[in-house]
């Protein structure tokens, strides 16, 4: 996992902004924020589906010559930066410490953070569409395949939009702003967990899959298993969040409690909400377990969504 760890990382830094390009400090930000580093799971999930399910044939062995996986891991990866940025401001969780650096807002300051985290969002979007536009018009490909190509990065496209947009993280986040510090009812709850977290766990899985050609049927699969991971990581969140220590966390803790928020934990209790975590994670290696072949990259998938749900940090 360590190496692949490193690929995905350098395949995030290799698409930074150029912090020349812009004469205020908003590039910079960007950067600063994204080579923060942290756990990069979301890539690494992206990365690591989409080589469990690539077939060996001549026209799949090309594609992966182009390496399509690669733009969408960074896009998620500034996507996931940008909510974090955002996040952490005054009006919503006020938080000052991230990835054990200071926040953006902190290292900068308030007007910086919101346009760093809408220019991350937007740069997402512009490299994947840039790739997309690279990949229709390159001479060296058939018309058949820059076609398949372009149409599977095209419905990538339309996932990492919808699950990362107003029916997925944002939609979710909304809400649990709206709500903060109010008594919420256990839909409320899960509709903030399913978007809000869920969503952006869905998305890599998807997005692997559909780059690796699988049908509707099989990234419906794989959507299941991400909504499972993704609850089953928001509920160790919140676990995390009262239980935690704040020097391995690299944030601070009791900031649900701080907010008034009503999680699962709270609810619950630790011991319920610790079987939580390991049935929703059990079902969604189950998932992966059936629909893919043995491979390393299987092996590192599943070991990776158990430290998903296992993590003290």
């Amino acid at each position: 996992m360590a190496q692949i760890s490193e690929t995905v990382n350098d395949i995030i830094m290799a698409r930074l902004v150029d912090a020349s390009i812009c004469p205020s400090h908003v590039a910079e930000a960007m950067n600063y924020a994204i080579s923060a580093g942290g756990k990069r799971i979301r890539p690494t999930l992206l990365y690591l589906t989409y080589h469990i399910f690539s077939a060996d044939g001549s026209e799949e062995s090309l594609f992966r010559s182009l390496r399509p996986e690669e733009v969408y891991m960074a896009a998620i990866e500034m996507i996931h930066t940008h909510s974090l940025i955002h996040d952490d401001l005054p009006a919503l969780d006020n938080d000052s410490l991230r990835r054990g650096r200071e926040t953006v807002h902190v290292a900068y300051d308030e007007s910086t953070a919101i346009l760093a985290g809408d220019a991350l969002l937007n740069y997402a979007y512009e490299i994947v569409c840039s790739e997309i536009d690279s990949i229709i018009n390159r001479q060296d490909l058939s018309v058949a395949t820059s076609v398949t190509l372009s149409r599977r990065m095209i419905r990538a496209l339309e996932v990492l939009s919808r699950k990362t947009g107003i029916s997925g993280m944002l939609g979710g986040q909304g809400l649990d702003v709206q709500l903060s510090g109010s008594s919420i009812t256990n839909s409320d709850r899960d509709y903030i967990y399913k978007n809000k977290t869920c969503a952006l766990i869905e998305a890599p899985l998807m997005i692997g899959g559909i780059l690796a050609g699988l049908d509707d049927s099989e990234v419906s699969r794989l959507e299941e298993a991400g909504e499972r991971i993704g609850m089953a990581f928001q509920v160790q969140d919140d676990i995390l969040d009262i239980y935690g220590d704040m020097e391995k966390l690299g944030k601070e803790i009791h900031q649900d409690q701080r907010n008034e928020k009503n999680t699962y934990v709270a609810e619950y209790g630790l011991e319920q909400s610790r079987d939580y975590v390991r049935q929703q994670s059990e079902e969604a290696i189950t998932i992966i377990d059936e629909m893919a072949d043995e491979s390393i990259y299987k092996t590192e998938l599943i070991e990776l969504i158990q430290h998903m749900i296992s993590r003290d940090r």
